[in-house]
C-alpha cells in the first residue's frame, strides 16, 4: 500500500512538473515569408493553431495581401507586409524582432503573357519579380537577415538535378545569342547552397508537383536527387508540405537535411503520422549539390 501511495504521488509531481514547464516555456517565435500565396499560408495558418508552440508572423508583399489574410479572420498583429527583395527593410525587421525560426515559401511566380510562340504556344513571363530576383536575391536577403542559431526551413522544388527541366525554360528568352530571364530551380539552387554554406541550422524540403488537395490522407516519401524510388507518384499536396515544414521546427532530426518530399496515391500505402521518424529512409543521405547547374 506504501509503495502504490508513494508512485502514485510521484507520477503525480512529474505530470505536475511537465504541465509547468509546457506552460511556462516560450513559444518559438517564426517567421513565414511568403503567408499570402498557397503554401506559405498553409504552414502560416497552421502554426496559428499551435499558440502554446509557436507564435508566427506572416510575411507579405503588398498591403492587399495582408488585407486578404486579416478578411479572413487572421489578427493583424501576426501579419507584416515586408519585400523580401528589399534587404534593408527584411534585415530592419529581424533586428527590432528576433526570431527563432524562418520559413522561406517566396517564390517567383510564372503566369502567361499574353503573347504567343509560332508553335501556338504561350510565352511565360515573372510579372511580380523574377526568378532571379526572388528566389536569388530574395532568398538571400532573408537568409542574410537572419541571427545566428536561426533555424532557416526552406520550401524549394524537386528537378534542380536536370538543368533542361521545363520549369527552367519557363520566362527565359535569348538576347543576342545569350539566354536572359527564367532558371527558376537554377536559381533556387544557388540559394540552397547559399544557405548551407552560411552555417544556420537549416531543412531544405523540395516538393514534388503540388496539389491542392487536402493532407493528413497520404503515405509520404522522402528521397534525394529527384529519385523516383519509393512511388511513382511525382505529387504531394500543399497541406502535406506546410505539415513537414512545421514537424522541421519540432523534430531536431530534420535540422541540417535537404530532402525531396511526395506522396503516394491516396488509398496506398499507410498514411503518415510518425514524422519524427520519416527520415530514417534517407539513412542520412542528402541532396548532392554537385548534381545539376548552379547559377
Amino acid at each position: 500500500m506504501h509503495v502504490t501511495k508513494s508512485w502514485a504521488l510521484s507520477l503525480a509531481a512529474l505530470s505536475l512538473t511537465a504541465t509547468h514547464a509546457l506552460s511556462t516555456s516560450t513559444p518559438k517565435k517564426v517567421v513565414v515569408t511568403g503567408a499570402g500565396g498557397q503554401t506559405g499560408q498553409a504552414l502560416f495558418r497552421k502554426l496559428l493553431t499551435y499558440p502554446e508552440e509557436f507564435t508566427p508572423i506572416g510575411f507579405v508583399r503588398t498591403p492587399e495581401s495582408k488585407q486578404s489574410l486579416l478578411d479572413s479572420g487572421i489578427p493583424s498583429g501576426s501579419i507584416a507586409v515586408v519585400d523580401v527583395t528589399d534587404g534593408p527593410a527584411v534585415k530592419a525587421f529581424l533586428t527590432s524582432s528576433p526570431v527563432d525560426a524562418f520559413c522561406i515559401c517566396t517564390s517567383g511566380k510564372p503566369a502567361p503573357t499574353g503573347v504567343m510562340t509560332e508553335e501556338g504556344k504561350p510565352v511565360f513571363g515573372y510579372p511580380n519579380g523574377s526568378p532571379e530576383e526572388v528566389d536569388w536575391i530574395g532568398q538571400r536577403n532573408q537568409i542574410n537577415a537572419c541571427g545566428a542559431g536561426t533555424h532557416v526551413v526552406v520550401c524549394s522544388s524537386m528537378g534542380g538535378t536536370d538543368p533542361s527541366n521545363m520549369l527552367n525554360k519557363l520566362g527565359r528568352t535569348e538576347v543576342d545569342g545569350k539566354e536572359v530571364g527564367g532558371n527558376i530551380l537554377k536559381w533556387k539552387r544557388k540559394a540552397e547552397k547559399y544557405l548551407i554554406d552560411s552555417g544556420l541550422p537549416y531543412t531544405i524540403v523540395h516538393p514534388g508537383g503540388l496539389l491542392n488537395e487536402p493532407g493528413g490522407e497520404r503515405e509520404l516519401v522522402v528521397g534525394v536527387d529527384d529519385s523516383q524510388e519509393g512511388t511513382t507518384s511525382r505529387l504531394v499536396p500543399r497541406e502535406d508540405v506546410a505539415e513537414v515544414m512545421l514537424q522541421a521546427l519540432r523534430n531536431e532530426g530534420y535540422r541540417n537535411r535537404s530532402f525531396d518530399l511526395r506522396a503516394k496515391d491516396k488509398g496506398d500505402g499507410v498514411v503518415t503520422t510518425d514524422f519524427a521518424g520519416l527520415l530514417g529512409t534517407l539513412e542520412g543521405k542528402n541532396t548532392d549539390y554537385s548534381l545539376g547547374e548552379i547559377m
